[in-house]
């Protein structure tokens, strides 16, 4: 099981925590929504349960609850810009459909 950062991901993380010196790492996680039926959901993680898998990448961790774990298992996130827009950018291996608007995904 992992999850993954870039060093381009890991370095906008960084910075968000830089902002939050009580974060602990960045928490990912999913949300049921959208036409697909899944949205990514990601904040700093504030703490870190018993439960909670932590993965580290480029010396930044990653939090994720059990419930989400399954979803997100073996994803790679970049952070990176298209067009006017920029974001994080998911490459995950359980997706079986996206939306058209880009907004879930299915597993």
């Amino acid at each position: 099981m992992a999850v993954t950062l870039t060093e381009a991901a890991a370095d906008r993380v960084r910075r968000f925590l830089s902002h939050d010196r009580s974060a602990l790492g960045m928490r990912l996680g999913v949300k049921r929504t959208g036409c697909s039926g899944f949205a990514y959901v990601v904040d700093l993680a504030e703490a870190i349960g018993d439960d909670d898998t932590v993965f580290e990448t480029h010396g930044v961790r990653v939090v994720v609850a059990p419930d989400a774990l399954a979803l997100v298992d073996g994803t790679r996130i970049d952070y990176g810009s298209d067009g006017l827009n920029e974001g994080f950018q998911y490459e995950n291996p359980n997706v079986k459909s996206l939306c058209g608007c880009g907004e879930s995904f299915g597993v």
